[in-house]
């Protein structure tokens, strides 16, 4: 099992991109690269927050599992 670290990257210098979806209120979340390759995700209402560091095999995982609509059920 990957532990995921939770961390403060307000010092770094990211790109954070969010869905173009993502309702004016701020209700999103936010993924950066990082300098190793590395996805960060944070919630977009709390960007001075920690983040969630992800491999880029476990984002691909998820977004295969979001094509396949195996999480619709967590959106309504």
């Amino acid at each position: 099992m990957h532990n995921h670290l939770h961390v403060q990257v307000k010092y770094l210098r990211v790109t954070w991109r969010k869905s173009s979806v993502s309702n004016p209120s701020g209700n999103c979340v936010e993924l950066a690269e990082l300098s190793d390759g590395t996805v960060a995700v944070r919630n977009s209402r709390e960007p001075h927050g920690p983040v969630l560091i992800y491999t880029r095999a476990e984002i691909a995982a998820f977004l295969e599992g979001v094509h396949r609509g195996e999480f619709d059920d967590l959106a309504g």
